[in-house]
């Protein structure tokens, strides 16, 4: 291609374009312009979807029994709890579904095209193949297309993971290869930036068959696994209701045919059982702690698209993080200034301005005065208004530091101006000045190129060469400066034909963000190992880790090293660097997919198109949502709506908040389901007179499913939860190790209150009379219970003060009781004797002597700790 012609702007010619006939045709023929994605579940479809859970389907059965005996009472308690299980999951899922709708309506770009010799603004969804699209500056690209006319710079990170723009140029037929690093200079791609420049494009692909719709098919084959805890829960239940199921029928053939009593009192006794048995409080706590930590996690900004993974935040071991965008800004900023003082074939000298020493002074004067020039011609060459990032950093720098000096020259116009070409990748503007014919230019670009422009000797551009390596060794992007003048009326076709002078360097550099460095600290301070993953240059990579502080090994590996690695080879490896370089997509996938294979819990963090099938494979996918990618934000399990990174560190701890009081309330059930069930079993084994029925069991959950759903869901996090390690992927809050003592604390709270009823049948106490001690103890002692089961470190009142949920609950049951005691015709339903001073003095000393035990076994735990 010949040099190409100064021009005072770059508007793209006019064009006819597709009529509009023939664009609903292939509209019709191909489809929407839209990524391949699920579509938004129904009210009806997540209502089933929660149903659908193996313990509900008890629930509901169990109900349904209810309800078929006639006990009209004890089927709509029961049923409520499940009804409003569903209820809070379906808000919590359409409340999350909503927000991400609005995300993507408000991420998807709409398109300029030319239709029939108009532009016109449409959805992007119905950008066709052929349809000729007008880009400007600030337009996100709605579809694959190739330049036609004028020139880009695009943002491309979010596919390449590269913050400085590439340059796009219409195809040259003169040239056999039309690549640039290996991506067609001439086309540009779905849902990229422009940041300069204006052009006319004509679409080669749109959907499913874009560079970001090919990315995303990748997504399908990566499966989506189950995490331990709802494995956990559903081994459980499973055995718990064979358990329950086997046990009632004992019970009921037993009490039918041995111990004389009637078929319905068997009946009432083994469903009691069964109910006491049923751990429904597990569906309840699963759906309700994670419901309600994804409504905390959005109060701080992050939106969680997959509730589950809320639960396998406690276990994250490794933290894999994208560079653009999550640990930086995405913006350019001047960081180093370097001017030529002596060009010298022997020895070039550079003088080094570092802005991130002087960013505490704001006087213009920090800026000595010989690096003036080197800023003023900067800014002379970028136009006032840019969009591109490094030029926006220039003008920003630029007006900081040159402010009230004579270097600012708002009242110049440039006459004309070189843009970027393939052959010389700089630009110049050009400016009139007072004397007759007489232009100043300023001249910015990439350094071999302005040396080139220089005429500068073979030494002298080796000695710039060495100090651009430099910089860039530091992680900085460098352009060039110079300066000239011309004197004539008609320009010259080429920006060779000038005599320029070398001015010197910038270097810019894509800021960290503030909070990464405390949140990258927190996190390894949890025990979580972070590495970051990105496709920039390896020197880029480490100089920004050094900044952060994120490793202290200095080792990086690079795609192409990876590509040559088995995965044993490839695993030794990777134990000993914690920074990846020059990635593609697929190695990204590999890497989180060889780091699971070890043994490690991985949470990915990603912002571009070139993260997402990494981003699905990891144990906890998260997207940042205000500049991520729908394909991104589509395969994360949480979506960061801020872009903060310390919201990742957020979402750690609430998720270890969130396990530690799993743990708490399934201590809390296995606790007080062992007192239930051996008072609903060992009196009819025994022969005595039934002590719980049915509607004790459903009265009951009043105040222990509020326990497992509130109370235990509003516990504060405990003060080493960003100190501890993860825990352990294959620990659950249901396993023996943390059932253990929650069920030694049962099993003697059993036997405490079964010794009060036999003592009391053994004095001829009547059974109502006997009945309401005991239930009234064991009413009391469920309170005792959820102190006992938070902390075996801390006494039971302890609880009161750190918890105000555990007091208001308190009151909600003094009041229960003392209603179902005290008002007509609730004693008579439950078959409670009037209350008496007898009665109350058995229950208060069998709830002194539970109290004294529970406090004998939290002694004994914190010895054992110890």
């Amino acid at each position: 291609m010949s040099a190409r012609e100064p021009t005072p702007s770059s508007q793209p010619a006019p064009a006819q374009g597709l009529g509009e006939i023939e664009a609903a045709r292939r509209l019709a023929r191909d489809g929407p312009n839209l990524l391949p994605e699920g579509r938004p579940k129904s009210l009806a479809a997540i209502a089933l979807g929660v149903l659908a859970e193996p313990m509900l389907l008890m629930l509901l059965i169990a109900g349904g029994t209810y309800l078929a005996l006639g006990d009209r009472g004890e089927a709509i308690f029961l049923l409520s709890f499940v009804f409003i299980v569903i209820g809070i999951t379906v808000v919590q899922q359409r409340r999350t579904q909503r927000a991400l709708e609005a995300l993507r309506e408000l991420s998807s770009p709409r398109a300029l095209v030319i239709r029939d010799g108009v532009e016109r603004r449409i959805a992007g969804r119905d950008v066709v193949r052929g349809d000729l699209l007008v880009l400007r500056e600030g337009d996100r690209v709605a579809a694959d297309a190739c330049l036609q006319e004028g020139r880009l710079a695009v943002d491309e990170s979010i596919l390449t993971g590269e913050p400085v723009p590439a340059q796009k140029f219409p195809p040259d037929p003169a040239q056999a290869e039309d690549l640039q690093d290996g991506t067609a200079r001439s086309q540009v791609f779905a849902s990229t930036v422009v940041t300069q420049g204006m052009a006319l494009a004509e679409v080669t692909s749109v959907g499913a068959d874009t560079e970001v719709g090919r990315i995303g098919r990748t997504l399908a084959g990566t499966a989506t696994a189950p995490s331990a805890l709802q494995r956990a829960s559903a081994v459980l239940v499973r055995r718990l209701a064979a358990l329950g199921l086997a046990l009632a029928t004992a019970l009921v053939l037993i009490g039918w045919l041995w111990a004389g009593q009637g078929a319905l009192t068997s009946l009432l006794s083994g469903i009691a059982l069964a109910m006491a048995i049923l751990p429904e409080e597990i569906p309840v706590i699963l759906a309700v702690f994670l419901a309600l930590g994804a409504w905390r996690m959005s109060q701080r900004k992050v939106l969680t698209r997959q509730v589950s993974a809320i639960e396998a935040l406690g276990a994250i071991t490794v933290l894999a993080v994208d560079k653009t965008g999550t640990l930086t800004q995405n913006r350019m900023e001047v960081a180093e200034l370097a001017v030529a003082r002596e060009l010298l074939a022997e020895e070039t000298h550079f003088e080094r301005f570092d802005a991130a020493d002087a960013v505490e002074c704001d006087d213009a004067d920090a800026l000595p005065e010989g690096f003036h020039e080197l800023v003023e011609f900067a800014m002379l060459a970028t136009p006032v208004d840019p969009f591109d990032p490094m030029e926006k950093a220039v003008g920003t720098f630029g007006r900081r530091w040159l402010t009230g000096t004579e270097h600012v020259h708002d009242e110049l116009v440039p006459a004309f101006d070189y843009p970027l070409s393939p052959q010389i990748l700089a630009m110049t503007r050009v400016f009139p000045v007072h004397a007759p014919a007489q232009h100043l230019l300023a001249t910015k670009g990439a350094p071999e190129a302005v040396v080139d422009l220089c005429h500068l000797t073979i030494e002298i551009a080796a000695a710039i060469r060495t100090e651009v390596e430099r910089m860039a060794e530091r992680g900085l992007r460098v352009i060039a400066v110079a300066r000239g003048s011309w004197q004539g009326a008609a320009p010259p076709t080429s920006q060779h034909d000038f005599d320029f002078t070398f001015l010197g360097l910038l270097g810019f550099v894509d800021p960290p963000r503030h909070e990464v460095p405390a949140a990258i600290a927190e996190c390894r301070s949890a025990g979580v190992r972070v590495i970051m993953m990105t496709g920039d240059h390896p020197a880029t990579a480490k100089a920004l880790a050094d900044q952060l502080g994120l490793s202290d090994r200095p080792a990086v590996l690079t795609g192409a090293e990876l590509s040559s690695l088995d995965d044993e080879a490839l695993r030794a490896r990777l134990a000993k660097v914690d920074l990846c370089a020059r990635l593609q997509p697929e190695h990204k996938l590999r890497l989180v997919q060889l780091l699971q294979a070890n043994g490690e819990v991985v949470a990915m963090t990603g912002d571009g198109v070139n993260d997402a099938p990494a981003l699905k494979a990891a144990n906890v996918g998260i997207a940042m949502g205000g500049r991520g990618t729908d394909v991104a934000r589509e395969a994360a399990a949480l979506v960061l709506l801020d872009d903060s990174f310390a919201s990742i560190t957020a979402a750690l701890r609430q998720g270890r908040r969130i396990y530690d009081n799993l743990c708490k309330a399934a201590r809390f059930i296995f606790a007080v389901h062992v007192p239930v069930i051996a008072l609903a079993l060992v009196p009819a084994l025994l022969a005595w007179p039934v002590l719980l029925l049915p509607v004790h069991i459903v009265l009951l959950q009043f105040v222990i499913d509020p326990a497992c759903s509130i109370v235990f869901e509003a516990e504060p996090e405990a003060d080493d939860v960003m100190s501890r390690p993860p825990r352990a992927v294959t620990d659950t809050p249901f396993g023996f190790g943390n059932a253990a003592l929650a069920l030694v604390q049962g099993a003697g709270t059993a036997a405490i209150l079964l010794a009060g009823h036999a003592w009391a049948i053994a004095r001829g106490w009547p059974a109502g009379e006997s009945r309401l001690a005991v239930f009234a103890a064991l009413m009391l002692m469920v309170f005792v219970l959820i102190g006992a089961s938070r902390d075996p470190a801390q006494p039971t009142l302890e609880a009161v003060r750190k918890n105000p949920w555990i007091g208001r609950l308190f009151v909600a049951m003094v009041v229960v009781l003392t209603t179902v005691l005290f008002v007509p015709p609730l004693p008579t339903i439950l078959g409670l004797a009037a209350p008496s001073s007898a009665g109350f003095t058995l229950s208060a000393v069998l709830v002194l002597l539970g109290c004294m035990w529970l406090e004998g076994l939290r002694w004994v735990a914190r010895k054992w700790h110890r």
